[in-house]
């Protein structure tokens, strides 16, 4: 339990973030298990900017490693280059 002011909001503004970041991560992984269903080309080459930069964004701010996006959007270029 948080015993100054300054602890207390600390957790505060941790649960926030939590949550905020939950949310994004999220929404994220679902776009990415979405491009990784579709059997049609033209729509996951379509969708695929929008996920890139999702997983970049997600990067950028911390939740997931820089390295881990790299490896995410390989494995998704990967696959859309192998549908027929």
């Amino acid at each position: 339990m948080a015993n100054t002011s300054s602890a207390k909001k600390a957790d505060r503004q941790n649960e926030r973030h939590r949550l905020h970041n939950r949310y994004y991560a999220k929404t994220t992984r679902n776009a990415i298990r979405d491009i990784r269903n579709t059997t049609d080309k033209a729509q996951a080459e379509e969708n695929a900017p929008k996920v890139f930069a999702m997983i970049d964004k997600l990067a950028k701010i911390g939740v997931i490693h820089k390295n881990k996006a790299a490896n995410l959007k390989s494995g998704i270029a990967v696959y859309i280059n192998k549908l027929a």
